[in-house]
């Protein structure tokens, strides 16, 4: 029988991130396997083995639990402070090559990019997905202006976008193999356009 979380019935870090957890990998388990269109909150409650009202008590929408596993997916992607611009970037590039070495992480990539060229609803998911992700790591680049390490004019966000597009690239266009030397070469090379002034604000 599926479980019914009640609201006050469970203590912190017990059963409720018990449920949490067991959702999130039965959420990336749907998505790799039905991708997004056959995914569905009653299929990830199967799964978990909770209620279907739990999750939407929870999370309100499948969209919200997707996007709550895509976070949990890149949870390794670190925002690294190490009082070095260059260092950081090369830091922050060589984590998302390690995220999607996992073989969970890179289906579930490949899934929402599939899902998001046919769905809007799966774009905007996702986008919103890495507007998240890129608000979390574009304090190295703050910081780096911060210290004086960048142009100006720079936009953080522009600076991320170059640093991580190389490894999307080659992952999800070429099918090239990605590892921490196409990371450091794009943080390197996006760390010195932000020097230069390329990467500018409008």
């Amino acid at each position: 029988m599926a479980e019914e979380i009640r609201p006050g019935a469970v203590r912190p870090g017990g059963r409720t991130a018990r449920t949490k957890r067991a959702v999130l990998a039965a959420t990336l388990t749907e998505l790799v396997e039905n991708g997004y269109a056959g995914t569905s909150l009653e299929k990830i409650a199967a799964r978990a083995g909770v209620a279907v009202s739990t999750l939407y008590r929870r999370w309100g929408g499948l969209d919200r639990v997707i996007l709550e596993a895509g976070m949990d997916v890149g949870t390794g992607i670190v925002t690294p402070d190490t009082g070095d611009f260059e260092r950081d970037l090369i830091d922050f590039a060589r984590a998302v090559v390690e995220v999607y070495r996992n073989p969970v992480a890179e289906h579930w990539l490949y899934a929402m990019v599939v899902a998001a060229t046919r769905d809007p609803s799966a774009r905007a998911t996702f986008s919103l997905l890495f507007e998240n992700r890129f608000a979390e790591v574009v304090v190295i680049v703050r910081r780096a202006l911060e210290r004086g390490e960048v142009h100006p004019d720079t936009d953080p966000a522009e600076v991320i976008r170059l640093a991580a597009a190389p490894i999307y690239y080659r992952m999800l266009v070429t099918g090239e193999p990605v590892d921490d030397a196409v990371a450091e070469r794009a943080a390197r090379t996006a760390a010195l356009a932000a020097r230069a002034g390329v990467l500018r604000a409008d």
